[in-house]
């Protein structure tokens, strides 16, 4: 079998199938790391190009005054018999492009290699950030790496990553934190309930309060933020005849990126604030990341929002946006695709939305 290659300066939705059909599922990102590298090697003119790992990267040093990332993950979910890519054209839904990673975030990876070769007069310097292990958990994830070693390679003025947002820009991120609730009791034989100590009627009371919670709205540089509160497992009991002496309930809270998590566990203890006192009831962490504030008052981030015809929203959803706001880079989303149909085995993407998310960095991007 031959080994794959990509003509950079192709039209993005031809390079777009191209991406598609190199399988890369997370831990499995070897082959398009490969293929990547050599194209950008080959093909691109006044750039250095630099490998770890499975990451790849590439950047100008022409001397301007401000630099853009571009950065895209290369893995994929796993695959469910859609792949190779396929086109199809509908009354329903156009010229459309059918195939593992359309969406997320393949088509947003070839917009950015294929602006990278054909710019021909850029009004920034560029980074390019392609790395791995973006679907899996957050330690293997491969900004983790270049972040540790590479650090001078995530400084920039502005920060864009190609998840799908439908073509529009979507501006920071939400937060999210993950708390498990838990109560004791006595285990007994349910015949003799009064010999025991119910642990799952401890939590009606919180459940109760999660049920009347009203979420907060919050607009933050025009984009309005909209928390969420939400019992996302519960678990408790030992058998049909017998009282529990154990219960959890594991509560997700999406916050707005003006809290920080520390800020947003406060806010769900003072909530719960009932339910936790006494002790019957504890709340521990299990799992939090920070949100990014959208930054878009920033001349570079400002200017990307004249070019996308002044159409932004708030990004509810997590991503790597995060890691960039953490190190002080205003960080926005811009992909082809809508994100609802990511990881679907029917994922797809319309070719107009290659184009357009093309077209409006390419007003972005030259002079």
């Amino acid at each position: 079998m031959s080994t794959p290659s990509l003509n950079l300066s192709a039209d993005p939705v031809e390079l777009t199938a191209a991406l598609v059909d190199i399988p890369s599922v997370s831990r499995d990102e070897s082959l398009i790391a490969d293929v990547v590298e050599a194209a950008l090697r080959e093909q691109l003119s006044g750039f250095e190009v630099i490998r770890r790992g499975n990451c790849v990267l590439a950047r100008t040093d022409r001397g301007l005054d401000s630099r853009v990332i571009l950065a895209g993950h290369l893995d994929t979910v796993p695959i469910v018999d859609n792949v190779p890519s396929r086109r199809t054209v509908t009354d329903d839904e156009g010229d459309v492009l059918h195939g593992c990673g359309t969406v997320d975030m393949k088509s947003g990876d070839a917009v950015f290699l294929h602006l990278a070769a054909t710019l021909e007069d850029p009004a920034h310097d560029l980074t390019l950030v392609f790395y791995d292990c973006e679907e899996i958990a957050a330690e293997f994830n491969g900004l983790n790496t270049i972040e540790a070693e590479l650090p001078d390679w995530l400084t920039a003025d502005v920060a864009i990553l190609g998840e799908p947002t439908a073509g529009q820009i979507e501006a920071g991120c939400q937060g999210t934190l993950r708390v498990r609730f838990s109560a004791t009791g006595t285990r007994a034989h349910s015949a003799r309930a009064w010999m025991g100590d119910n642990a799952i009627h401890k939590i009606g009371g919180l459940l109760a309060t999660l049920a009347a919670y009203e979420p907060r709205r919050v607009d933050i540089d025009g984009c309005e933020y909209r928390e969420g509160l939400s019992a996302v497992a519960v678990h408790g009991g030992v058998a049909g005849n017998v009282i529990p002496d154990e219960v959890y309930v594991d509560v997700n809270f999406r916050f707005a990126p003006d809290r920080s998590p520390e800020q947003a566990f406060e806010h769900v203890r003072e909530v719960f604030a009932a339910d936790l006192d006494g002790g019957a009831v504890t709340a521990r962490i299990t799992d939090s990341a920070a949100g990014a504030l959208p930054g878009l008052a920033h001349p570079s981030a400002a200017a990307l929002v004249d070019a996308a015809d002044g159409r932004f929203r708030a990004k509810y959803g997590w991503t790597d946006v995060s890691r960039f706001a953490a190190l002080g880079i205003p960080a926005v989303n811009l992909g082809p695709g809508d994100p609802s149909l990511a990881h679907r085995a029917d994922e797809r993407v319309p070719t107009e939305q290659i184009g357009e998310v093309t077209r409006i960095l390419r007003n972005y991007l030259s002079r």
